[in-house]
Order: structure tokens, then C-alpha cells, then sequence
């Protein structure tokens, strides 16, 4: 378990985070704190997908795609950036743990709230979206009404600041 200074600063971190590098950082540095493992050079990528899915990682690469529409959807709905991190947060370590080699999705859900736990704390937002679901934040929000056109994929410039590729 973590001390109180420690799960302060990764409380400051999260939601101090302006862009997805700081959230993105957050969970690099958890993750690294609770399970000891790490990977470089992953890549982010902005789609706008089918808003049952949060994000995905396709096996075998570096990269996490994240719903941009959700998120925009949540941003819009939601004006707790503190909350919206946490979301990211909750998205992105859970394509990270995919991106660690962990397949098994109640595997990895399970593994979410286990760091969000010993990282935030059982009463932090972060940790009550992993236990809940992120979709615990749509709950009222019309989704049907949501008909947003198709855009290009993004790629986020500056996602991991490992100084080995050029965006």
C-alpha cells in the first residue's frame, strides 16, 4: 500500500493534467509504481468511434486509439476537469495494460482498479470510474440524440516525450 505523500502526488498529477502527455504521464508513472513494469514509444490516436467502445489497442502495436467522441461527448456534458481526467485516465490505463501483454479483459478491469485503489485511494474519482465503469458518467446523458459525423483519425503530437521518433 502507499503512503498518504505518495498518493497525493499522483492525486496533484491527474488532476492537475492540461493534455493527454500529463494524463498519459499519470499513467505511466502508476502503473510503474504498482505493478513495476513500463513500455516506451506508445502512440495515441484520436477516432471517433461507436460510443459503446472507450478505446482500444490493436495487439502487436504501439498505439492506443482513443474515442473522441466520447470523450467530447463527456467534456461537454461534464465541466469537472478533475473528472474528465479521471475517464482518460481509466481509458488509457486500461489499453496501456493491453499494451503490457495482459489479454484477458477481466483481467485488466480488474487490475485498473487495483492500481486506481492503491495509487488514489478507494474514494478518489478515478477509482470509483474504475469500479463503476467510465459509462457510469453517461448514465444521463442522451446518447441517441448523439449524431456527430465521421472524422479523420488524429494522431496526438507530443503523447510520449521519448525523444526516439519524430510526429
Amino acid at each position: 500500500m502507499s503512503d498518504e505523500k505518495t498518493v497525493e502526488q499522483f492525486r496533484s498529477s491527474l488532476e492537475t493534467a492540461e493534455n493527454y502527455a500529463e494524463v498519459w504521464k499519470a499513467v505511466k508513472e502508476t502503473v510503474e509504481f504498482a505493478l513495476r513494469k513500463r513500455r516506451g514509444s506508445m502512440m495515441l490516436f484520436l477516432d471517433d468511434l461507436p460510443l459503446q467502445l472507450g478505446a482500444y489497442h490493436p495487439l502487436g502495436t504501439n498505439n492506443i486509439v482513443l474515442n473522441r467522441a466520447l470523450v467530447e461527448i463527456v467534456e461537454s456534458s461534464i465541466s469537472n476537469k478533475r473528472v474528465v481526467n479521471a475517464l482518460i485516465y481509466n481509458l488509457l490505463l486500461h489499453e496501456y495494460l493491453h499494451a503490457l501483454g495482459e489479454i484477458s479483459e477481466t483481467k485488466v478491469r480488474q487490475t485498473v482498479v487495483e492500481i486506481a485503489q492503491a495509487c488514489f485511494g478507494k474514494k478518489h474519482i478515478a477509482t470509483v470510474i474504475a469500479q463503476k465503469s467510465p459509462w457510469a458518467l453517461l448514465q444521463n446523458i442522451p446518447l441517441k440524440a448523439v449524431n456527430a459525423p465521421k472524422r479523420v483519425m488524429q494522431i496526438v503530437a507530443g503523447f510520449e516525450k521519448t525523444g526516439k521518433y519524430i510526429v
